[in-house]
């Protein structure tokens, strides 16, 4: 059996992509510290033989028993309100964490996947973002910790590449969103669903003319998943291109909730991008991927989550 390691193995799309290797067959070794992961996320896996969790902050030098084939670094805080409260952390992770991965693949001889972002285009000048574009990132503003460190684990990544001819992978993510987000991320999924489910006014950033797309997680770790397999080593879009506002978004929430609630609108932050979309004629191309699952049905497939979450909650 193959044997991978994920590095965030707790975390909204590292527990999902747990789920999708095991059910590929792999075995999988999950790798948190818990900072923004959660160990409910993966409790379900319990009891399957071919699931190992291990606490360990990557920061720290590690090591893992036995073979590894796959390498998989899923680990960052990834939004704002977490990134924003430990700066200090999330360049660590972004640059320590990933060389101390790096090293895990190079002496194991194992494949390396680095999980990106659309953060490295910045507030983009060139739209839809496309692999190619360098990007206009802030790199002092108070976003700047995520930004450069995924900027910067994908330089080490390549030179990893580029030195050792490590079989390295970098997929920058899109928006993402289905069943396991944490519900106080600060992201707009999460708040505005939950303001909807409560019967809360739905609060926008902004004017709400800002533009985002998203992906449905299980496309997104189908994309992930398709990206790892691949001969293909330079940075790779995957995401939902379908475009709309914010303010589009959240009429989808209330027709998906069944709710007609208000908008209240609050200033936007620092730096936050205007527009976001990704160009994945790459991904279609070299992977033979794209998203299958539209907004209304993921948002649908994600509502019974979002419920009961809010209702432990209370």
């Amino acid at each position: 059996m193959p044997r991978a390691v994920i590095a965030g193995g707790s975390g909204f799309l590292g527990s999902h992509l747990c789920d999708r290797l095991l059910a590929e067959g792999f075995q999988v070794v999950a790798i948190d510290n818990f900072v923004t992961g959660s160990r409910d996320n993966v409790s379900h896996l319990a009891d399957n033989a071919n699931f190992e969790l291990i606490e360990q902050d990557i920061v720290q030098p590690f090591t893992v028993d036995g073979d590894v084939d796959y390498v998989y670094n899923m680990a960052s805080p990834a939004s704002p309100i977490d990134y924003l409260q430990i700066p200090l952390e999330t360049l660590r992770v972004g640059s320590e964490g990933n060389m101390n991965l790096l090293e895990l693949a190079r002496v194991k001889d194992a494949a390396f996947l680095q999980a990106s972002t659309s953060e490295c285009y910045g507030d983009p000048l060139v739209h839809p973002q496309v692999e190619s574009y360098w990007g206009n990132v802030n790199p002092i503003g108070p976003r700047s910790c995520y930004d450069e460190s995924k900027r910067f684990a994908e330089a080490m990544t390549m030179a990893y590449h580029r030195v050792y001819g490590l079989n390295t992978h970098l997929v920058r993510i899109f928006n993402t969103y289905g069943p396991r987000m944490r519900l106080n991320d600060g992201r707009v999924v999460p708040a505005l669903m939950c303001n909807a489910i409560l019967g809360e006014p739905l609060t926008i950033n902004g004017d709400g003319l800002q533009t985002r797309s998203f992906c449905y997680v299980d496309d997104l770790i189908d994309g992930i998943f398709k990206l790892m397999m691949s001969d293909e080593h330079l940075p790779t879009n995957v995401g939902n291109p379908v475009e709309m506002t914010i303010l589009e978004f959240a009429e989808t929430v209330n027709r998906v909730v069944g709710s007609e609630h208000s908008i209240e609108f609050r200033p936007m932050p620092e730096d936050d991008p205007l527009v976001r979309r990704p160009d994945i004629s790459k991904a279609k191309a070299v992977l033979g991927w794209e998203p299958i699952i539209a907004l209304e049905q993921g948002l649908e497939m994600s509502l019974d989550y979002f419920k009961t979450v809010l209702k432990e909650q209370r």
